[in-house]
């Protein structure tokens, strides 16, 4: 079952029936098939509610309204998409080579998926349009995935395993390793290199930040 709680902050109230769960579950997989296949501004909640079933009053209960409802489809995908790359620990992996090479495998898995890649660019769109919502994905999505890896590197330069007195800049230089793969995929352009070859630059590119992470 999806976890509607993890919707918050933007659903006003949670659904404590089994139907109410199905209920709102309905409406956000309806909205996501809705908005990505029409746009955001080309869907109107009756839209929604003729897909999913059930009433406007619905929407107006758990999320408030449209914009509401497109945030929390974005919460819940941001949730899916960190136990996709499995970023939430509070121990040092067991061996972090492995560790940050599956990392960055995950999170190429993920974005090279054509609706993650299409939702991704319906956000660019509405971040123009809403600067609140900008903000609001900025802070609970790239920053803190970034925030993840860099909770890995204090603890590994505590442990006195890596030397990374800046783990925010580290994990900003982490993540960049795919930034121009990942914005040939959100703007459509055929990617370059094999799936293979992407692994072996991974691969590659983990050798190198490790390298400059090592104790003198």
């Amino acid at each position: 079952m999806h976890q509607t709680s993890q919707l918050q902050p933007y659903a006003h109230e949670i659904p404590q029936t089994k139907r109410g769960h199905e209920r709102c579950i309905a409406l956000l997989d309806s909205a996501t098939l809705l908005f990505l296949r029409y746009g955001y501004d080309a869907v109107s909640l009756d839209d929604i509610v003729n897909h999913a079933g059930g009433s406007k009053a619905s929407i107006y209960k758990y999320f408030g309204n449209k914009d509401g409802l497109f945030k929390a489809i974005c919460d819940y995908r941001r949730q899916q998409f960190l136990r996709d790359l499995n970023t939430d620990l509070t121990d040092l992996p067991h061996d972090l080579k492995s560790y940050f090479i599956d990392t960055l495998h995950n999170f190429y898995n993920h974005i090279k998926r054509p609706e993650n890649a299409a939702f991704v660019r319906m956000i660019l769109e509405q971040c123009q349009r809403d600067s609140k919502i900008a903000l609001y994905i900025h802070e609970n999505g790239p920053k803190q995935i970034q925030k993840s890896i860099s909770n890995i590197l204090n603890l590994a330069h505590k442990q006195n395993i890596l030397m990374c007195k800046n783990p925010q800049f580290s994990a900003q230089m982490y993540f960049g390793i795919l930034r121009n793969i990942e914005w040939q995929v959100v703007m459509g352009i055929p990617l370059d290199n094999t799936d293979q070859q992407i692994t072996n630059y991974i691969e590659y590119a983990v050798d190198l930040f490790l390298y400059a992470h090592q104790k003198v």
